[in-house]
């Protein structure tokens, strides 16, 4: 077992995890008891999403601050361009900041119709995320992270104009990059390469997708223009029947991606929880990230 591991505690490696809002009581304890399980992993933040057409707006502000004030997280809240004027925006953003919130993940947003809707700007709002980036800016110092796109945004017709649009977002202001999920480390790296090439000079931060539940994970990227290799259909097209299974190749699954991308410079890695945390703190912990292993 140690060939296969020993490369990953060669230089300390970090995370953070994303969260969704709950749309119910039963969803919120089980966001709950995963924010407890994860925190103890000292992620260097946590953020939390929004619906689309920013339709868990309130929901996600009440998480964030929730997150920070109680739970002790560093936590980055969702912004989107979507629903809302520049002024309230602003107030939103203000909001925060009177709050204690310093990070904020600033996003275009999806159309209120939902993901594959035509995108119109919302009247006297910021059009597109890297007019949110330059108001937030204006508005208080700060931390941003935008999206990029590893297989570019679904709605770009060339990567090229994808990267583009993202140099502008770091033009304005913008001080990381959080990725898309994507299943082959290759598709980032020759990213990542492109991305440097075009004068991109922030931190560039892999989203990592554990499989949970496959037929999901399937719709995910049907959604967000993530590729789904055959070989993952071969692997776990049959296992959402048999969950232990499912689980224990997930893990293995996404351990391989992390250590191909450590191997290549990577050592920090958001992980999309979708708000569970078994998956993550067995990856975690295998990836040497344990703040109280006792505990776990």
């Amino acid at each position: 077992m140690k060939p296969f591991f020993e490369n990953l505690h060669r230089k300390k490696i970090s995370a953070s995890f994303e969260f969704f809002p709950p749309k119910n009581e039963k969803m919120e304890q089980k966001l709950w008891s995963a924010a407890d399980q994860l925190s103890l992993l000292a992620p260097e933040f946590i953020s939390v999403t929004y619906g689309a057409g920013g339709s868990t707006r309130e929901r996600t502000q009440n998480i964030v601050t929730r997150m920070q004030q109680e739970k002790g997280f560093s936590s980055a809240a969702h912004l989107t361009c979507v629903g809302a004027t520049r002024d309230q925006i602003d107030e939103i953003a203000r909001m925060y900041w009177d709050a204690g919130i310093r990070h904020i993940v600033a996003l275009r947003g999806d159309p209120p119709e939902g993901v594959g809707a035509d995108y119109t700007p919302f009247p006297d709002g910021y059009p597109y995320a890297a007019d949110l980036v330059s108001g937030l800016k204006k508005v208080a110092d700060f931390e941003i992270s935008v999206a990029g796109y590893p297989e570019k945004h679904p709605e770009c017709k060339t990567l090229e104009q994808d990267i583009d649009n993202l140099k502008r977002k770091v033009d304005n202001g913008a001080d990381r990059v959080v990725t898309q999920f994507f299943m082959e480390p290759e598709c980032f790296l020759k990213w990542r390469d492109k991305v440097t090439a075009a004068g991109i000079d922030v931190p560039i931060v892999p989203g990592v997708l554990p499989i949970n539940h496959f037929g999901r994970a399937v719709n995910f990227s049907k959604m967000c223009g993530s590729s789904m290799p055959d070989w993952m259909h071969d692997i776990f097209g049959d296992l959402d029947e048999t969950p232990t299974l499912r689980d224990q190749i997930a893990i293995v699954v996404a351990l391989e991606q992390c250590r191909i991308l450590q191997e290549n410079g990577v050592d920090h890695f958001h992980f999309y929880t979708l708000n569970r945390a078994d998956l993550i703190v067995s990856i975690c912990h295998m990836l040497g990230i344990r703040k109280n292993p006792k505990a776990l």
